[in-house]
């Protein structure tokens, strides 16, 4: 076995070890209760951004779809957590009766059938 071999089973290994994080990450952000204040959104965004161009470049440039599919899969995991915690954070804030003035309450039926005009 070449020493690029072992590197490759070894990336392979902890990006799977990654994706079990990210899950993990889902998992608390959708439980949390207070609004998922401490997830920074630069930092998820540049995840997301990197692991998107990664996924590209592998299929682009060397080929290797086994790459492409992790980093893909990275890309993916981060974006859920942008949107689960932007949906956590907008529900905390309904539910505390904290929303900016003039923003539509996504979670109040009313709110929604005013802005469509069905009311």
């Amino acid at each position: 076995m070449m020493i690029s071999d072992i590197a490759y089973d070894l990336f392979t290994v902890f990006n799977a070890l990654r994706l079990v994080c990210y899950l993990q990450q889902i998992y608390k952000i959708a439980r949390d209760t207070t609004g998922a204040r401490a997830v920074s959104y630069p930092t998820w965004i540049l995840w997301t951004a990197a692991n998107s161009s990664t996924a590209i470049y592998a299929l682009t440039h060397p080929g290797d779809i086994t790459l492409a599919w992790i980093y893909g899969l990275n890309a993916l995991c981060c974006t859920i957590v942008i949107a689960l915690t932007a949906f956590k954070q907008r529900q905390y804030h309904a539910q505390i009766g904290q929303i900016p003035p003039g923003y539509p309450n996504a979670f109040d039926y009313a709110s929604a059938r005013q802005r469509h005009g069905t009311t």
